[in-house]
Parts: structure tokens; C-alpha cells; sequence
């Protein structure tokens, strides 16, 4: 596994939502866009509500699902551990500025939703057991004539279904789970691994009716939770927003430590979770609204201008405020149950509030070219769990010094020398517990414990994730098969199902740190291909948005008059 972690930090610097130029490219096809089309997210947005409620809607359009229900099974797609885990990561480590770029990616990924959505509307296909197929694979093929591009992109969606849509939420439901309620992670994997099965073998209309009755119930159940930790914490809220502003250019070494960020870690968190959390550009929402009864495509492409808007401008950031609010952001916690893939054990004494140690460790975290740091190899001598007072070596947990640690073998405390090889013990069955920072679902859940509940705070934390991130799931599971359909034909839709359902399980056992890195990397395979191909047919989608409304006028001239936009 740790063969397999450093791979993934190496292919995230390269091709990566982590990388230097993936950023970039999402947001200037954001930009372009919103230019080319005169801010549609801003012109249609109102337009975007009154479709949603169904006001346009018959019963003679084609299709599997309402405008809500594709709008509850997107959303429920993008609204999962990206709001809560996603945006813990993403202060964790691009610190408070990380949280503006949340909002610049949404706001621009409005567009892009806009855009990719109505694309795949209008290129879907009937499938031969009558139902919908549709996504950035069919304007591929059916508009560009690119089938490679098209085949590309269907097993990027593939691999993404599993990279984003599986293993992450799993894994920070079981983890946040395990130190909630005490639940074994393979016992909650388990029972939520049969939940599921028993929800996606019934197909897209059994997911749509599921997701459009959790998504409202979640979306309630964690906003009154946020406000109620922002609220007990009001004197921090304009504090919390300078924090925000303050560096969003700069960066800044915000506590003299680790925990510092520069301009660069704070723009490629906040771009990178930005698109986890919505999914606005990769292009798997448009497979969920192609299945949507509407005769105009531009319709259901406003309707999706509403996910990103929910999603991150407004769930995100009422996460982002409980964290910064209750100060749990520069913080350690007690008691953590250190990751392998976020530990490592260096050699040499380094103190956090020692401003040359601080540097060194953060060269060192951060892969800088002045790393001076080594990793330690050798033995370590441990007394009743604890090290040796004359070991000489450091403890980095989560980007920080950690403290009081205590390493365990079978629920016991070791003593005696361990072999430790490039800064982790050979042993993988010692366990450390100790005092560190904490990072993405857990976060968030220990901020939620600074609220008017206290301490039960973070049982809402916990069971918003369930809802959350389980409701990600089941969706993801329809963009994985409508790409295996794509692929090979329906035949082998069960078989992914299956293979979706025990990869489930087993990602409820995986480091978190693990988890998601592959989720960075296998978001972009999927981007890469759908911004390349939205922008080859943006004229395709300037052309598109004219005849919607020059029909929607004849259609609808009262209404047409009432919102005052022809084109």
C-alpha cells in the first residue's frame, strides 16, 4: 500500500486535480464560457427554478425521470464527502484561502454544468430495453465523430465511479463511523455494502425515487447543524471571512508551523475539492440529467446551473464556516488513530514552534527541492508503547509534530525494538494512537462538537455523512453503468454492479490518504476528455440556447415576456 500511495502522489503532480496546469484548465474553460455566453449562470438562474418545479413539464416528453428527480440523483452525486470531507482536506492543507477558490470553481462550473448537461441531453440515445443513455460519450461520438475520445472517456467514467464515487465516501463514512459510535469498519462497510445492492440493482428509477426523498432530508439535517456551530460561534464569523480574503493571492504561514499555506496549495486545494464537491466539468452530472424527460435539452442544462450553486456555494460553505468558526482548523485532536499513508517517522528532534525545524518539515511535507529531511531507518526502541527518551527521531502525523504517542500490537501496548524502513514500522500490524491534526470527515466532525450540542454534535456530522455520501453512491453507480453500457452493451451492467458493491466494502477498509489521492488523479482522466470536447462544439451550444428560446416565446410568450431574456 505504500508502493501504491507514493504512485499516486507521483501521478497526481502530473495529470492530477493536484497538478500545476489542471487548475488552470478548468477554470479557463469556466471563464471562456461564461464570456462566450454572456454569464448564463447568472441570466438563467431564475429561468433554472421555475423549470425545476416542473412548470414546463408533460407527460409526453421523453425520458426516465422528472427535472427534479435528475436534479435530486445529480445532486445527491455531487453533495457527499467532498462537502464534508472535501472541504476539511481542503483547509487542511491550502488553509482558509483554499475556501475562495471553492467559491470561484463554482461559479464557473455553473456554466460548465450548463454546458456539458445540455450537450449530453441533446446527443442521448434510446438504449434497446427502452431506457435513456446519455453522457459526454454520445456528443462525442454522435456530434464529433470522435469514438476514441468518446471510449476514453467512458473508461475514465469507469474508473472515476469507483476513484470518487465509491471509495472515498465509504471510507469516510466508516472512518468518521469508527470514532462516533465505535462501530468496526468492516461491520459498517458490510450492512451498508448489502443496503446498496439492494437499491442499484433496481436501476435508475428505483436510484431516482431513493435520492429525491434523502437529498432534501440531508441538505436539512446538516444545515441546521452548521448554523448551529456558527451561530454559538458568531464573534469568529467576520474573522473567519478576513481569513478567507486575507491571503487568497499571497498565502500565508498561518500559525508560524505545518500548518501554513502558500498561494499554490491554497488555489489547487480549493480547485481541486472544488470539482470533487460539484463535479462541474467532469462531465458525470450530464450522464444523471440525460435521463431527464424535457423535449429541449437547454432546459434540463438550467436545471443542472442549480447543482454547483447548492452544492458549493452554499453547503460548502456552511462547512468551511463551521470549521474556521470553531477554530478546529489549527488545532490537534487526542487520541487519533494515525494512517499509515499520513504518518512518518524522520529522523532527528524538529519542534513545530521552532521557526528552522518548522521550515524543514514543511520543505519536507510539501516535496520541496530544499528538502533536508530524511526519512528514518532502523530500529526503534519502545517501553511500555512509548518511545525512548533517547530515540532520536520525529513523529509527522497529518502534516504536523505529533504527540503522546503510544504504539499498540493487538490492542496492547509494545515494548521492545521495532524495525522502522523508510519512515514506517516494517510491522503494518503496530498501531499508533496519538495527539495530532486532523483532517477531512473527521475535521468537520470534530468542529461540529463546538455547536450549541456539544459533544453529540458530531453525531449529526456522522449521520449527515451516511446520507450524504451513501446517496453519492447510488448514483455514481448509474454513471458507472451507463458507461459499461457504452463499452460492452447492458449484459454487463450486472457484473459491474457486483464488482461496484465489493469494492465498496473494501473501501471501508483503506487509508483515507490513499483514498483520496486515486480520487484526485481519476477526476481529471474523466475532465480532460469532456472539457476538450464541450469546447470543440461551443458554437454547437451558443446555436442550441437561441432556438430554446425562440421556441419557448411561440410556447410560452407570457412567461417569455415576464423573464425578459430572448437569447
Amino acid at each position: 500500500m505504500d508502493a501504491i500511495n507514493n504512485l499516486l502522489i507521483q501521478l497526481n503532480a502530473f495529470i492530477g486535480n493536484k497538478s500545476v496546469w489542471f487548475p488552470y484548465v478548468l477554470l479557463g474553460t469556466g471563464i471562456f464560457f461564461s464570456l462566450y455566453l454572456k454569464f448564463p449562470q447568472i441570466r438563467f438562474f431564475r429561468h433554472a427554478l421555475r423549470i425545476v418545479t416542473g412548470r414546463y413539464e408533460k407527460d409526453t416528453f421523453e425520458g426516465d425521470t422528472t427535472h427534479f428527480q435528475s436534479l435530486s440523483t445529480a445532486l445527491s452525486g455531487t453533495i457527499g464527502t467532498g462537502n464534508i470531507g472535501g472541504v476539511g482536506l481542503a483547509l487542511w492543507i491550502g488553509g482558509p484561502a483554499a475556501l475562495f477558490w471553492l467559491w470561484i470553481t463554482a461559479f464557473f462550473g455553473m456554466t460548465l454544468k450548463f454546458v456539458e448537461c445540455t450537450l449530453s441531453h441533446k446527443y442521448r440515445k434510446v438504449e434497446e430495453d427502452g431506457s435513456i443513455a446519455g453522457g459526454p460519450m454520445y456528443y462525442m461520438e454522435r456530434k464529433l465523430n470522435m469514438k476514441w475520445l468518446a471510449v476514453i472517456f467512458a473508461v475514465a467514467t469507469v474508473i472515476c465511479s469507483f476513484g470518487t464515487g465509491n471509495l472515498p465516501q465509504i471510507n469516510n463514512i466508516s472512518r468518521t463511523a469508527q470514532k462516533v459510535f465505535h462501530i468496526p469498519l468492516w461491520a459498517i462497510g458490510g450492512s451498508l455494502a448489502f443496503l446498496l445492492f439492494l437499491i442499484i440493482i433496481g436501476g435508475i428509477k428505483r436510484i431516482a425515487k431513493v435520492t429525491e426523498k434523502i437529498v432534501p432530508i440531508m441538505g436539512i439535517i446538516y444545515i441546521i447543524g452548521a448554523l448551529t456551530v456558527i451561530i454559538a460561534n458568531y464573534h469568529n464569523i467576520i474573522p473567519s471571512f478576513e481569513a478567507v480574503f486575507a491571503h487568497v493571492f499571497t498565502g500565508r504561514s498561518a500559525l508560524g508551523g505545518l500548518a501554513g499555506a502558500s498561494f499554490a496549495l491554497a488555489f489547487r486545494q480549493g480547485v481541486g475539492q472544488g470539482i470533487f464537491s460539484n463535479e462541474a466539468g467532469q462531465g458525470s452530472a450530464a450522464i444523471a440529467h440525460s435521463a431527464a424527460k424535457a423535449d429541449e435539452p437547454v432546459s434540463e442544462g438550467m436545471v443542472s446551473i442549480l447543482e454547483p450553486f447548492t452544492d458549493t456555494i452554499l453547503i460548502c460553505t456552511l462547512t468551511g464556516l463551521t470549521i474556521l468558526s470553531s477554530g478546529v482548523w489549527k488545532e490537534k485532536a487526542d487520541n487519533i488513530i494515525f494512517q499509515r499513508a499520513d504518518m512518518e517517522i524522520v529522523a532527528g528532534v524538529y519542534q513545530e514552534d521552532n521557526k528552522q525545524d518548522a521550515a524543514a518539515l514543511w520543505d519536507h511535507i510539501n516535496r520541496s527541492s530544499k528538502d533536508t529531511v530524511k526519512p528514518y531507518n532502523g530500529e526503534l526502541n519502545l517501553q511500555n508503547g512509548k518511545i525512548a527518551d533517547s530515540s532520536d527521531v520525529t513523529v509527522i502525523h497529518a502534516r504536523s509534530v505529533a504527540e503522546n504517542m503510544m504504539f499498540k500490537k493487538d490492542g496492547k501496548p509494545v515494548t521492545g525494538p521495532i524495525s522502522i524502513s523508510n519512515g514506517k514500522p516494517d510491522d503494518s500490524s503496530i498501531q499508533i494512537v496519538g495527539r495530532s491534526r486532523i483532517h477531512s470527515a473527521m475535521l468537520t466532525a470534530e468542529a461540529f462538537k463546538r455547536g450549541f450540542f456539544g459533544d453529540k454534535g458530531e453525531y449529526i456530522v456522522s449521520i449527515g455523512l451516511l446520507l450524504f455520501a451513501f446517496s453519492t453512491v447510488i448514483s455514481w453507480s448509474y454513471y458507472g453503468d451507463r458507461a459499461i453500457t457504452y463499452l460492452f452493451g447492458l449484459k454487463y451492467v450486472l457484473p459491474y454492479r457486483l464488482v461496484y458493491i465489493a469494492i465498496f466494502f473494501v473501501g471501508a477498509l483503506i487509508d483515507t490518504t490513499i483514498v483520496w489521492n486515486f480520487a484526485n488523479f481519476a477526476i481529471v482522466l474523466m475532465a480532460i476528455p469532456n472539457l476538450f470536447g464541450i469546447l470543440l462544439l461551443h458554437k454547437d451550444m451558443k446555436n442550441s440556447i437561441s432556438e430554446y428560446w425562440d421556441k419557448f416565446k411561440k410556447e410560452h410568450p407570457e412567461d417569455a415576456k415576464k423573464i425578459g431574456i430572448s437569447s
